[in-house]
């Protein structure tokens, strides 16, 4: 073709992850029925699905959870349903969830001018705008007050509390689904802006994932203490457990230290304004629950406002069947395991789970009163939690480099389990401050 002088766009990335090698996926078998279910669905394998396809239970759950959102019937229009996922995916300036729900909105007949900007699309969609960004970034500041302000029979213009909880089930899934896309990597599909250039290829950047004998004693160190822990080896009293508690959540862990090195994965791709200009105050951002010389807001104990004990029926009661998929896709990500951890079999991983799952739950000021915090410190190092503190608080700022400092000798997709695990204690804790103000407000 380059004696007639025509140009052949070539992919700018391999691979549907940046972080993730390619035939290092393949070598992990995507589950091919569970990629042709979800070509069924979607029409498209997409990049997500790929990299979920390393866990095809879970993928399984959240595609059927994704397409009960967005296509079943339900109190919400096809179209404002992909508008308020792309709202919520621009707090996170996921230009890849962003392109993906535009795509949706045009196709499920919506106006191409709302693409241009909040104030284009209809004053009851705006509303939220309070509600999405307190839900994306501190939403233990979600009081009944917002919720009255949507659904008071005074509210101009109203919401009904159906259409609310639809909403905030799809800002929820679109802010977790933020933190998996960033935190794997994930390039743009080859149809969205980024996906395909005319420019030459640069040089690599990427990273190598070192190898180094201290990791290899790391492992063996992290099994040895799944097995005390297991064994209950560390007891103590109530009262200590809180202490814990209140010392991991005020733990100061950094994040946003590097900046990303792959264009492919960051804003550059796409017109900026796509994303921003549906953002309002972009500078409000999650805070630590005890920052400095400040009064850090009160903890939500479990035991007070629970998924299983309220969380659950209201959802369903709101949205039928929504709370029946939820609650499924959080019943299999805590319990997904495959008994191994590296090169080790026949582990129990149950505590390393719960441990990752309680730690996320904890940086959004959630306690468990049965749970030791010690074991926390005990079983995640400190690399995992600057990836896992990343991800699920600021995950645009996350990197290659953290992706690749943590569990270094461990496969990809155990990493990418551990990134389900981060992305569903993220999405119920964010659910459960939302819930117990709508709770508060049909009181």
């Amino acid at each position: 073709m380059s004696e007639h002088g025509v140009e052949v766009p070539r992919a700018l990335a391999s691979g549907p992850s940046a972080f993730i090698p390619a035939k290092e996926m393949l070598k992990e078998g995507p589950n091919q029925d569970v990629l042709i279910e979800s070509f069924l669905s979607l029409g498209r394998v997409d990049h997500v699905t790929m990299v979920m396809a390393l866990h095809p239970a879970y993928l399984s759950c959240f595609l059927r959870t994704q397409h009960a959102l967005l296509e079943l019937d339900g109190p919400l229009p096809r179209h404002w349903r992909h508008y308020i996922a792309l709202m919520a995916a621009a707090r996170h300036h996921c230009s890849y969830l962003v392109q993906q729900h535009s795509t949706g909105f045009l196709e499920a007949g919506g106006e191409e001018s709302w693409l241009s900007g909040l104030e284009h699309a209809p004053t009851k969609l705006h509303s939220l705008q309070t509600l999405n960004k307190l839900l994306a970034h501190r939403p233990w500041l979600i009081t009944q007050q917002h919720i009255q302000e949507l659904v008071c029979p005074g509210a101009d213009p109203r919401w009904s509390l159906a259409e609310l909880i639809h909403a905030v089930v799809l800002m929820a899934h679109a802010h977790s689904l933020s933190s998996f896309v960033w935190g794997c990597g994930l390039n743009p599909e080859p149809d969205h802006i980024g996906g395909y250039t005319f420019q030459p290829p640069s040089p690599s950047h990427l990273p190598r994932s070192p190898h180094s004998p201290a990791h290899e004693d790391g492992r063996q160190e992290l099994s040895d203490h799944l097995i005390q822990l297991v064994d209950g080896a560390m007891e103590c009293t109530q009262e200590e457990m809180v202490t814990r508690f209140e010392r991991e959540r005020s733990e100061s862990i950094p994040t946003g230290t590097y900046r990303s090195v792959y264009p492919c994965i960051t804003l550059l791709d796409s017109p900026p304004d796509l994303v921003l200009c549906l953002v309002e105050e972009p500078e409000f951002r999650y805070e630590d629950f005890a920052p400095r010389g400040e009064q850090a807001p009160p903890t939500m104990r479990a035991q007070d406002y629970s998924w299983e004990d309220h969380g659950f029926s209201l959802v369903n009661r709101l949205l039928p069947d929504m709370g029946q998929l939820l609650d499924e896709k959080f019943q299999v990500v805590s319990n997904l395991t495959y008994h191994r951890m590296a090169m080790h079999e026949g582990v129990d991983t149950h505590t390393l789970r719960k441990a990752l799952w309680n730690y996320i739950h904890c940086l959004y000021g959630i306690r468990y009163d049965d749970y030791d915090y010690g074991s926390v410190n005990v079983l995640l190092e400190r690399s995992l939690k600057v990836y896992v503190k990343t991800m699920a608080c600021h995950p645009e700022q996350t990197t290659a480099r953290v992706y690749h400092a943590f569990w270094r000798h461990f496969r990809h997709s155990e990493k990418v389990h551990a990134n389900l695990i981060v992305m569903e204690a993220r999405l119920q804790a964010a659910l459960l401050y939302t819930l117990r103000a709508i709770t508060h407000y049909m009181r």
